[in-house]
């Protein structure tokens, strides 16, 4: 999927999630992020997989979710801290295969400003470090938390 096409499919307005069907829109962010450069590593797979089975998404919802991307309307989580959860795990997927394309990172910010995080850049650069040192997701939030709003 080109980069363009998927800025379309977040000008939409997005809804505040309250129900299960934001763990789905989740799954197409992520999925988005791994695909926006056109390869879908090993890494990337696997991490998806392991978070949908976090998120008792099977493998077949999860083929359905990437068949038909635009049957899935972009939602927000409505806890902060879930959301941040799933912010962490988007920027972790684009970060996961060790390389990090403009594409990746203009969509991880598109989502941030989405999710109405201010400093999404900052936010976003902090979250790398703290994957890259292993620091576990808890700590970050801590030390995020006064970038986010």
């Amino acid at each position: 999927m080109k980069f363009k096409e998927l800025l379309g499919m977040f000008k939409e307005s997005a809804s505040v999630s309250k129900s299960p069907n934001h763990l789905k829109s989740h799954m197409k962010n992520l999925l988005e992020i791994a695909l926006v450069d056109e390869h879908f590593d090993e890494t990337e797979m696997d991490l998806l997989k392991k978070l949908a089975q976090k998120y008792n998404i099977s493998e077949d919802e999860l083929g359905k979710i990437q068949d038909n991307p635009s049957t899935i309307e972009f939602q927000i989580p409505e806890d902060d801290n879930e959301k941040f959860e799933q912010f962490y795990e988007l920027v972790n997927m684009m970060t996961i295969d060790g390389k990090i394309l403009d594409e990746e990172m203009n969509l991880c910010v598109l989502i941030g400003k989405k999710f109405e995080y201010n400093n999404v850049r900052d936010v976003i650069d902090t979250l790398i470090q703290d994957i890259k040192t292993g620091l576990p997701m808890e700590n970050t939030r801590n030390s995020v938390d006064w970038l986010l709003h």
